[in-house]
């Protein structure tokens, strides 16, 4: 697959942002512009990157910004969400998912643990332990030569972040890229990527709401690296047909029924 950019739609739930003065001062056009205007910003450090053309989504939009015909054309979607992951329709969750399957990239953040979509595609309750206490994150890359690791140092820190910890209710990552202590003690798979069908999801820890943490250098860093490795290698459309014999078949002497029930994506509709 042959691609000349790479097109990405960053979504966010928008609704902490307008509702509360504090979050607001620290992201004034909301989170989404934030992580937009860093991905813009910021080189992937990729071997041989490609440009990106980057929109935005929020929740409130028609279709939830996220139409059929939209998500067709994305090749990375980048998911923030937290107080109103009930509100997302589940016919978005449904188009989504059969676009990651296709092959679309997705890259789910912080409290996205407990959105529709990433509980759908990983199939567990992505429960964790929490805490709101100002304290500091330390996260360090554990697999350095992994393309979303590519150009941070050995480790870095933001100097407040809200706690999650262990267990992290999810499949065991294909790959950790980094882990994250925290002051209080506890520690956090804070990179972890799959791959669902053909398309490649990221998840990444950072990101409450309250501190202005996409601002910082290094989780811009990775979130261009992801956004590199994330891109689709292919899309493919899912299909069950009834396929013909590439060689001749032996008749047999013993004759079975034929059920003849179609299988298919659009017989299970």
């Amino acid at each position: 697959m042959q691609q000349d950019k790479i097109s990405v739609i960053v979504w966010n739930e928008y609704r902490h942002e307008r509702e509360n003065e504090a979050i607001r001062a620290v992201y004034p056009q909301g989170m989404h512009h934030t992580i937009a205007a860093g991905l813009e910003a910021t080189p992937a450090r990729s071997r041989a990157p490609l440009p990106l053309q980057v929109e935005t989504a929020t929740l409130d939009e028609p279709d939830h910004g996220l139409s059929a015909e939209r998500l067709e054309g994305c090749d990375v979607l980048i998911w923030w969400g937290h107080k109103a992951h009930d509100a997302v329709s589940d016919a978005t969750v449904e188009l989504i998912q059969r676009r990651v399957l296709e092959g679309m990239g997705l890259i789910v953040l912080h409290s996205g643990h407990f959105s529709k979509i990433f509980r759908r595609l990983l199939g567990t309750n992505c429960s964790l332990k929490w805490r709101e206490a100002d304290e500091k994150e330390r996260l360090w890359v554990v697999e350095p030569s992994h393309p979303i690791a590519a150009g941070l140092p050995e480790y870095f820190e933001l100097p407040y972040e809200e706690m999650y910890g262990e267990r992290f209710d999810i499949p065991a990552p294909d790959e950790l890229v980094l882990l994250s202590w925290f002051e209080g003690g506890e520690v956090f798979r804070s990179g972890c990527c799959w791959q669902r069908g053909h398309g490649r999801i990221f998840y990444f820890r950072p990101g409450h709401e309250a501190y202005p943490t996409y601002h910082d250098a290094n989780i811009q860093q990775v979130l261009a690296n992801a956004v590199q490795w994330a891109a689709p290698r292919v899309q493919i459309v899912d299909q069950c047909p009834n396929a013909p014999a590439l060689e001749p078949i032996k008749a047999r002497d013993m004759q079975f029924a034929k059920v003849g029930i179609l299988q298919g994506a659009e017989d299970l509709k």
